[in-house]
C-alpha cells in the first residue's frame, strides 16, 4: 500500500523558507521526499532552514533571491532544474488604518505580497504547463477573504492573492497544474509572536490575537504545513481554484 502524501522524486520551490510558515513547509516537505530548494532574502535564516533538513537527511539547497524583484525569480527558475511544486509564502506585513497608512506601505506590501507571488508563478509555472502537471499553493490569509481591523494594507494584498489565484486556476484548468491557495488565520509566526513579546502585557496580547479564533489559540506553523501538503501531494489532485482557511473558525460566524 502506498504511504499517503508523499513526495518522493518531486522537487519543490519554497520562498520565504527562512522561517515561519515558510520553513515549517520547506521541512516537511523534505521529510516527505521532496527535494527542496529554499528560498529567503535572509540568507543566514535561509542556511538555517537547510542544515536543519539536512541534519534530517533531507535534500535541501538555498537560493538568496528577493522575490520582488522579478529578474532574480526568473534567473532561479532557469538555473533550477524543473520543478513539481511551488509554494509561494514570502509576505511582510503592516499594522495601520487609513490614518496611518502611507502610499510606501502599500506599495511595500505590494512589491513582496502580490508582485513577489505573481514573479513567482510566473517564472515557475509555464515549466509547469509545458509538462502538464504541478501543484502551486499561495499564501494568501483569512485576510484576504475577510477584512481584518488595522490591516489595511494587508489585507488589499492578501484579496489579491486570492483573487490571483483563482484567476490561474480558471486560466489553466486545461493544463494538469492545480492552483491553489492557503488562508491562515492567527499563526505563531515570528511576526505575530515579536509584537505580543513588545506589548505591555504579553500573556493578554496573546488572548487577544487568539480571541478571534473559535479554538481560542493561535495556529502552529506545522499546522499551515500539513495543508501545505495535502495540496502538493497527488491526494488533492482534484482541489484547485480553492482558498483553504485554516483559521481556527474565525470566518465561521462571517
Amino acid at each position: 500500500m502506498t504511504t499517503p502524501f508523499r513526495l518522493d522524486g518531486k522537487h519543490a520551490v519554497v520562498t520565504g523558507a527562512g522561517s515561519g510558515i515558510g520553513q515549517a513547509i520547506a521541512e516537511l516537505f523534505a521529510a516527505q521526499g521532496a527535494s527542496v530548494f529554499v528560498v529567503d532574502r535572509d540568507e543566514r535564516a535561509g542556511l538555517a532552514t537547510v542544515d536543519g533538513i539536512r541534519a534530517a537527511a533531507g535534500r535541501a539547497e538555498l537560493a538568496v533571491v528577493d522575490v520582488a524583484d522579478e529578474g532574480a525569480v526568473l534567473g532561479l527558475a532557469r538555473a533550477l532544474p524543473p520543478v513539481e511544486i511551488l509554494s509561494a509564502n514570502a509576505g511582510i506585513g503592516h499594522v495601520g488604518d487609513l490614518s496611518n497608512t502611507a502610499a510606501a506601505d502599500l506599495d511595500r506590501l505590494y512589491a513582496v505580497n502580490v508582485r513577489g507571488v505573481f514573479n513567482c508563478c510566473k517564472a515557475f509555472a509555464p515549466g509547469m504547463i509545458e509538462r502538464r502537471r504541478g501543484s502551486v499553493i499561495n499564501m494568501a490569509s483569512i485576510g484576504g477573504i475577510v477584512a481584518v481591523r488595522l490591516r489595511l494594507a494587508y489585507t488589499t494584498t492578501k484579496f489579491a492573492v486570492v483573487g490571483l489565484t483563482k484567476s490561474l486556476a480558471l486560466d489553466h484548468s486545461h493544463t494538469g497544474v492545480r492552483f491553489n491557495c492557503i488562508c491562515p488565520g492567527r499563526v505563531e509566526t515570528p511576526f505575530a509572536m515579536q509584537r505580543i513579546a513588545e506589548s505591555p502585557d504579553p500573556a493578554q496580547a496573546y488572548r487577544d490575537m487568539a480571541g478571534t479564533q473559535l479554538t481560542g489559540r493561535m495556529a502552529k506553523p506545522a499546522e499551515i504545513a500539513a495543508a501545505a501538503l495535502y495540496l502538493a501531494a497527488d491526494e488533492s489532485a482534484m482541489v484547485t481554484g480553492s482558498s483553504l482557511m485554516i483559521d481556527g473558525g474565525w470566518s465561521a460566524g462571517k
